[in-house]
C-alpha cells in the first residue's frame, strides 16, 4: 500500500475515533431532567421571600412535578401530599421540612402487555401483618407504613414485584406498577431482611450481602465482608481469622474469592484478623456453598464474589472514618455524564500508637512466643515489632452508551512486619521480616446487543508476593523465602433470552497461573528455586429457567476444562452443575443442589515453626507427575437437599449435604505432628446438616443456627487409614439477635462449638532418640479434642446528622465479652535439650473497639 494511502487511512481512523470519543464522553446531555425537590424549594424561597430549614440528605433524591397553582398554601399542601414531607410553619417567613418516618402509599397495578388492571393481586408489607388485595381498578392504599418498608405485589402468572414504600408516596395520580417478567426497575435496591438488613437469600440458594443496607451483627461495627459471611450456617473460621474461612469443612485455599471478577490470593490484614476489602465501596457480596453457576471455576469448597459499586451517579459521594486499628476514606466523583472515578484508601494506625484492640490482636497473632515446657516454666520473652498495613482501590466507570459499559478496577494490599524476639532465659535472639502484597487490576465490557442477547468480556492480571526473612541463633543461621503468584485471565460470557423465563448462558475462560517458590538457608547451605506454570481452557454452558408462577427455578449446565502444566501433564475435566428450587406450597420451598469442581492451585503449610507461626502458607500449582513431591489436582463433588419456610416475619430452613474432596496432599492440610505425615495423597468426606430459624420484623431480628458436621480423612498409607479431619468440628451453635430503635442499633450473640481434633505425643514413649535429630512419637492422628469454644460478642451503632448533608456514625463493640480463654490449637515440638514444648494458640481475649465515621 502506498505511504500516502496509509497516512489517509490513519487520519480518517483518528478522526472517527476522536469524533466517537467526543460524542460519547464529552458531549453533555441537553435534556432537562424532572425538577429536584431542593431546586423547587429554592425557587419558592425566591418567589415568595420565605425560608425553609431542612436536611439535604433527606430530600436530595426527591423529584416533583411543578404545580400549576400559584397560591403558596396550596403549593405547600401539594408538596406535602406528593412527597410525604412534613411542612411546619414557624412564622410568616420561616418553615421547616421534616422527613416522616411513616408514609401513606397508593399504586395502580397493571400488566405489562396491554396495561390492563390486575384485579385481586395480593399486596403485602414485608415484616408486618399488613396485607390487602387490589380492587377492581387495580388500586391499593395503605396509611402509616414505615418509610423504609418493602411492599411485595404478587399475582398468579406474573413475576412478584418488590417496591420500597417511599417510592409509592405520590397520590395525584397514584404510581403505576407493571407486573411481568420485564417489570419496572425502581431506583431503590430492594433487599429483604435475612438475619439483619442487607442480607438476603436468593432463588439459587446463594446469600447476598448489600453493604449499603447492612444493619448490625454482634461484634461488628462495620460491614466487614469476610466477617459478615461467617454469620451464615456452614461458614466459619476455626481460628478466628478471615484468611482461614472454612466453608463446609474445607480449607481456605479451596475458596474462590473474587473482587470485581479478579481472583484474590490475599484476603486479610493483620495476618488474617481483618478483611482486606474496604466495605464502603462494596455494593454486594454473593456467598455460594453449592450449586455454583458453570461460569465459575476453581474453589472446590465455595465462592465469595465481591462486587464494588457499579453505577455512575450525578452527585459526589464519599466518607471517612477510623477505629482503634485503622483509618480510611473513600469516594466517587462524576467526571462527565457518562464517566466517573471511584477510590478508597485505608491504613493502619498501629505504628503510630497502641490501643487495647491492637494489643489483643497482636497477642493473638504472636502468642506462641510464650512457650511452655514440660517443666511448667515459662521463658521470659522480650519483643520489639514494627507493623503496618494498607490497601488502596480505584475504579473507572465509563458508559459508552446505555448498552455498552466499560469498567476498570485496581486494588493493592500490603502487610509489612519487622519483628525481634529475645529469649532472656536462653539468651537466644530471633529477627524476622515479612512483606505480603497483592496487586491486581482488571477490566470488563458489558454489552446489550438486543432485548434478548447480551455479552460480558472480563480480563485481569493479579500478583501475590510473600517475602520473608528469618535470622535465628543470634545471626548464625538465616532463612529467606519468597512465594510469588502471577495470574492472567480472559473470560467471555454470552447470555441469550430464549423467552418464557428461559435463559441460555455460554462462555469461555482462559487462565494462566505461574507460581515461584524460592528458599535460601545459610547454615547448612540450601538454595532452591522452583517455578511452574499451569494453564486452563474452559468452555461452559448452562440453561436457567424461571416459571411464570415463580414456583420453579432451575439451572443446569456443565463446565468443560482442559488443564495443562506446560512441563509435565495435561488433563480433561468435565464438571456438571445443578440448582433446583421448587415451591411445594405457599411459602414452603425445597432446594436440590449439586456440583462437580476442581482446582489446580493449593496452599501448602511450609516450615511450620518459622516466622513464629505468623504466615506459614505458600501457594503451589498442581504437579501430580512429580515423583518426589506430587501435588494432584483437587476434585470435589457435592450434593445437598434443603427445605425452608419463609412467611412474613419467620424463616425456618434445614439443609443436609454430602461432599467428597479427592486429591488432597497432607502438606496442604496443616498437620502439626511433625514427622507423622510426609507427602501422602488422600481425600476427605464430610456429611452435615445446617439448620436456621430466624424471627424478624422491622425493629428486631433473632436467630438460632445449628450445624452438624462429620468430617473424616482417608489416607491409604497412614495407620489408621481413616481419622478425623483437622477441621472436624462436630457441633456449632449460634444464638444472636439485633434490635433497631430509631437511629440506634444493638446486636448481641453467643457462639458455641465443640473442640477441633489434635494429636498428642505417645504417653509411653514420647521421644524417639534412635534417630538424629530426635523426634516426637505421636499417638493415632487427631484422636484427642480441644475444649469447647464459647464466645459472646456485642456491638452498638448510633447514626446522627452533623449538618445538612453530612451524616455521622458512632460504633462500639466488644469481642469475647466474658474474656473466656478458648484454645484454638495445640501442637508440640522439641527444644534444643530434647524437651517437649507445648504450644497453645489462644483466642482473642476481651477486645473492645470504637469507630467514628462521616459520610455525605
Amino acid at each position: 500500500m502506498p505511504k500516502t494511502h496509509r497516512k489517509r487511512i490513519i487520519s480518517v481512523f483518528a478522526f472517527l475515533l476522536l469524533s466517537f470519543f467526543y460524542k460519547n464522553v464529552m458531549a453533555q446531555d441537553v435534556t432537562v431532567p424532572s425538577v429536584n425537590l431542593i431546586t423547587f424549594i429554592r425557587d419558592l424561597e425566591e418567589k415568595y421571600s420565605i425560608k425553609f430549614s431542612y436536611v439535604d440528605e433527606d430530600i436530595k433524591d426527591m423529584q416533583i412535578n411543578i404545580p400549576k397553582d400559584e397560591n403558596l398554601k396550596e403549593v405547600l399542601s401539594y408538596v406535602q401530599d406528593q412527597t410525604q414531607i412534613i411542612i411546619q410553619k414557624l412564622s410568616d417567613r420561616y418553615y421547616t421540612l421534616t422527613k416522616s418516618t411513616t408514609v401513606d402509599i397508593c399504586a395502580v397495578v397493571l400488566d405489562n402487555f396491554k396495561e390492563n388492571t390486575v384485579i385481586g393481586s395480593s399486596v403485602e408489607v414485608l415484616g408486618s401483618s399488613i396485607a390487602a388485595v387490589t380492587d377492581h381498578n387495580g388500586h391499593f392504599y395503605f396509611d402509616n407504613i414505615p418509610r423504609k418498608a418493602i411492599v411485595q405485589i404478587k399475582h398468579i402468572g406474573f413475576k412478584p414485584l418488590f417496591v420500597a414504600a417511599e417510592d409509592l408516596t405520590k397520590h395525584n395520580p397514584c404510581k403505576i406498577l407493571l407486573l411481568n417478567e420485564s417489570f419496572e426497575q425502581l431506583q431503590e435496591v430492594i433487599v429483604y431482611q435475612f438475619l439483619t438488613t442487607g442480607l438476603s437469600k436468593q432463588l439459587d440458594a446463594s446469600i447476598q450481602l448489600n453493604t449499603e443496607d447492612f444493619g448490625i451483627l454482634p461484634g461488628l461495627i462495620e460491614p466487614d465482608v469476610l466477617q459478615t459471611v461467617q454469620a451464615l450456617p456452614g461458614i466459619k473460621s476455626i481460628d478466628e481469622t478471615v484468611s482461614n474461612i472454612n466453608i463446609r469443612g474445607g480449607t481456605n485455599d479451596q475458596n474462590l474469592i473474587l473482587w470485581d471478577g479478579i481472583k484474590m490470593y490475599q484476603s486479610g490484614h493483620f495476618f488474617g484478623l481483618i478483611s482486606a476489602f474496604n466495605p464502603y465501596l462494596t455494593d454486594k457480596v454473593i456467598s455460594i456453598k453449592n450449586g455454583t453457576s458453570a461460569q465459575f471455576g476453581d474453589g472446590v469448597s465455595g465462592v465469595l464474589d465481591i462486587q464494588t459499586k457499579n453505577q455512575i451517579t450525578d452527585d459526589y459521594f464519599g466518607g471517612a472514618g477510623f477505629n482503634l486499628i485503622n483509618g480510611d476514606m473513600y469516594g466517587q466523583a462524576p467526571l462527565a455524564n457518562n464517566l466517573a472515578f471511584q477510590f478508597s484508601a485505608r491504613r493502619s494506625l498501629t505504628d503510630f500508637f497502641n490501643t487495647p484492640t491492637y494489643d489483643e490482636f497482636f497477642k493473638r497473632a504472636f502468642q506462641d512466643t510464650q512457650i511452655k515446657g514440660t517443666t511448667g516454666q515459662t521463658d521470659d520473652i522480650r519483643r520489639e515489632e514494627n507493623f503496618y498495613f494498607y490497601d488502596f482501590t480505584a475504579k473507572l466507570l465509563y458508559d459508552i452508551n446505555e448498552d455498552h459499559k466499560v469498567r476498570v478496577s485496581f486494588i493493592h494490599i500490603n502487610n509489612d512486619l519487622d519483628y525481634m524476639e529475645q529469649n532472656l532465659t536462653s539468651l537466644r535472639e530471633t529477627q524476622s521480616r515479612l512483606d505480603q502484597t497483592n496487586l491486581s487490576f482488571g477490566g470488563s465490557l458489558e454489552s446489550i446487543w438486543s432485548n434478548n442477547f447480551s455479552t460480558k468480556i472480563n480480563a485481569y492480571y493479579t500478583r501475590y508476593e510473600l517475602d520473608s526473612k528469618n535470622s535465628s541463633a543470634n545471626g548464625e543461621q538465616e532463612l529467606s523465602q519468597r512465594n510469588e503468584v502471577k495470574e492472567t485471565s480472559l473470560k467471555l460470557n454470552t447470555n441469550y433470552h430464549l423467552g418464557d423465563g428461559l435463559n441460555w448462558l455460554n462462555g469461555y475462560q482462559l487462565n494462566e497461573v505461574g507460581v515461584t517458590n524460592v528458599s535460601f538457608v545459610t547454615q547448612p547451605h540450601y538454595d532452591n528455586n522452583i517455578k511452574g506454570v499451569i494453564r486452563t481452557h474452559a468452555l461452559f454452558s448452562e440453561l436457567e429457567y424461571k416459571s411464570q408462577d415463580e414456583k420453579l427455578y432451575a439451572r443446569g449446565g456443565a463446565r468443560f476444562n482442559y488443564v495443562e502444566n506446560l512441563d509435565t501433564f495435561s488433563e480433561y475435566i468435565i464438571e456438571p452443575r445443578l440448582n433446583i428450587n421448587y415451591t411445594i406450597a405457599n411459602n414452603f420451598k425445597t432446594e436440590f443442589l449439586g456440583e462437580f469442581k476442581n482446582q489446580a492451585t493449593h496452599q501448602v503449610v511450609d516450615l511450620e515453626q518459622n516466622f513464629l507461626g505468623i504466615e506459614k502458607r505458600r501457594w503451589q500449582i498442581a504437579d501430580p507427575d512429580n515423583d518426589l513431591v506430587p501435588l494432584p489436582i483437587t476434585k470435589s463433588k457435592q450434593g445437598s437437599l434443603g427445605f425452608n419456610y419463609d412467611h412474613h416475619s419467620l424463616y425456618v430452613g434445614v439443609e443436609g449435604f454430602y461432599k467428597e474432596v479427592k486429591g488432597i496432599s497432607a502438606r496442604t492440610q496443616g498437620f502439626q505432628s511433625e514427622g507423622q505425615f510426609n507427602e501422602e495423597i488422600g481425600q476427605y468426606e464430610i456429611k452435615g446438616i445446617e439448620f436456621l430459624i430466624n424471627k424478624k420484623n422491622n425493629d428486631y431480628s433473632a436467630w438460632l443456627s445449628y450445624t452438624y458436621n462429620l468430617n473424616n480423612y482417608t489416607f491409604e498409607e497412614i495407620v489408621p487409614r481413616t481419622f478425623p479431619n483437622n477441621l472436624d468440628v462436630r457441633h456449632t451453635i449460634t444464638f444472636a439477635g439485633n434490635y433497631i430503635y430509631n437511629d440506634f442499633k444493638i446486636g448481641v450473640g453467643l457462639n458455641y462449638r465443640t473442640g477441633k481434633p489434635y494429636t498428642k505425643p505417645d504417653s509411653v514413649n514420647p521421644i524417639d532418640t534412635t534417630v538424629f535429630p530426635s523426634m516426637i512419637n505421636y499417638r493415632e492422628p487427631n484422636r484427642s479434642r480441644l475444649p469447647e469454644y464459647i464466645r459472646i460478642d456485642a456491638s452498638a451503632i448510633y447514626d446522627f446528622n452533623l449538618s445538612p448533608g453530612l451524616k455521622a456514625t458512632l460504633g462500639a463493640s466488644v469481642l469475647n465479652l466474658t474474656n473466656r480463654k478458648n484454645i484454638l490449637n495445640t501442637y508440640y515440638r522439641l527444644n534444643d535439650t530434647d524437651e517437649i514444648e507445648t504450644i497453645e494458640s489462644v483466642s482473642l481475649g476481651l477486645t473492645p473497639n470504637f469507630s467514628f465515621r462521616v459520610r455525605f
